[in-house]
């Protein structure tokens, strides 16, 4: 059957269902008979188009793939969606069966305005605990056309018996030409991913196996750019037909990534079928820990650390080295300090600002200036209050008690590689 065919039928009354894999990138042809149902339709007059999903999810997907000239909007929270359909028109509402019919109960939705409803792969719903509030909206919904989505309509042979009687059927159904279902292809393996992590789900999986010669199938086309040498890796971020999974499977045992709703239908194509095992972010944060290590085993084979031994040989005589090496990696870990123009805690209102010639142009910050009064001119941190890094000189408050030591014992220090002078500043 056709598009035009089907477009024929639902013009005559008659329901349609496409035979079609449970993934929205697989039913293009929905929007095109979805638009040649539309009657003529301005805001306020109510939704003419309803897709039936399995969860919210789902309905985000459809919302996401829909042509621009379509005013289409996801049910992912009920506030926003009734004040979202109050205020402005929408061609098209997407949503979990229970969330429509809670829309439906609520008035923000008018079952009577609505001119198709497309039924999402109902083999995911349609005997489950979504099946009586289904069963309510399209008995209420009786006029409107039906599109159906299937990737099996066998097993739904009463739903379509009491809601599209006598549909077209548009697509192959996975049977044989004895009528028996045909059986799974070959194995694979699979990890449940959602379509927004994929592409970093494959950089892990591809760093987990090592592949020489990778194919990631993305959902084009297979015959166009075969691989020029048998892959020994297959991955997949799209959801195969059954022709696309053969195909795939000759080449190599796929790994597939799916949502958790399309399992059902990968079981009929594929056995057996075993779960990949990602790296967690345990396992990603023991190869972050162990990278580490290697730079550190690397930086002391290069042997050019005396400096920093020097510096820490103090420390060591009153802490264990490997406490001391745990500081340091805690220390590196925290976040950056404040701008250096922050002002630290400012001590009696009576501190006296002192000017050192050092400032931003020669990379100082308040932390140098600190640093340099405790070590060097043995001040306590309490007896230091604000200090002010401009451009070329920085301003330092501190007690009256210590100006003098402080003036005396930072003449002279070098800092950033230049050789400070401190004297009370002018302006003060």
């Amino acid at each position: 059957m056709t598009l035009d065919e089907a477009q024929t039928a639902l013009e005559r009354g008659r329901h349609v269902v496409l035979v079609t894999p449970p993934a929205v990138e697989h039913a293009g042809t929905v929007w095109e008979l979805v638009q040649a149902t539309i009657p003529g339709h301005g805001s306020g007059v109510g939704i003419p188009v309803l897709i039936l999903c399995a969860d919210d999810v789902s309905a985000a997907e459809w919302a996401a793939a829909a042509p621009t000239q379509l005013r289409v909007h996801a049910v992912t929270g009920l506030a926003r969606a009734t004040r979202i359909l109050k205020q402005r028109g929408i061609t098209v509402l997407a949503g979990a069966v229970k969330d429509i019919a809670a829309l439906v109960a609520g008035s923000a939705v008018k079952l009577d305005a609505v001119s198709t409803v497309v039924v999402a792969w109902p083999e995911l719903f349609a005997a489950g605990e979504q099946a009586a509030a289904l069963d309510g909206l399209l008995g209420d919904a009786r006029a409107a056309h039906r599109i159906v989505l299937s990737w099996n309509p066998a097993v739904l042979t009463d739903f379509l018996e009491r809601h599209a009687r006598r549909a077209l059927m548009v697509g192959t159904p996975p049977v044989g030409e004895s009528g028996a279902p045909l059986g799974p292809i070959g194995p694979a393996r699979y990890a449940v991913v959602p379509q927004a992590r994929r592409p970093a789900a494959v950089r892990e999986l591809l760093d987990a196996l090592d592949p020489q010669r990778p194919f990631v199938w993305d959902g084009g086309p297979l015959d166009a750019h075969p691989p020029a040498d048998r892959p020994d890796a297959v991955l997949c971020t799209r959801l195969p037909t059954r022709e696309q999974f053969a195909t795939l499977a000759r080449l190599g045992e796929p790994a597939l990534f799916v949502t958790a709703a399309q399992l059902p239908y990968l079981r009929s194509l594929a056995a057996p079928l075993t779960p990949l095992e990602l790296p967690s972010a345990a396992d990603r944060a023991r190869d972050r820990m162990e990278a580490l290590r290697e730079q550190v085993a690397r930086r002391l084979g290069e042997g050019d650390v005396d400096a920093e031994l020097a510096l820490l040989g103090p420390l060591f005589e009153r802490f264990d080295p490997a406490e001391v090496a745990a500081a340091l990696l805690a220390i590196g870990r925290q976040p950056l300090p404040p701008p250096p123009t922050q002002a630290l805690p400012t001590p009696a209102a009576s501190g006296i600002k002192l000017f050192v010639n050092l400032g931003k142009k020669d990379r100082a910050a308040a932390k140098d200036l600190v640093g340099a009064l405790i070590r060097e001119v043995g001040i306590e941190k309490s007896q230091i209050g604000r200090i002010d890094v401009r451009d070329t000189f920085t301003l330092v408050e501190v007690a009256p008690a210590v100006v003098e030591k402080v003036v005396r014992g930072l003449t002279g220090v070098t800092i950033k590689g230049r050789r400070v002078s401190a004297r009370l500043d002018r302006q003060a």
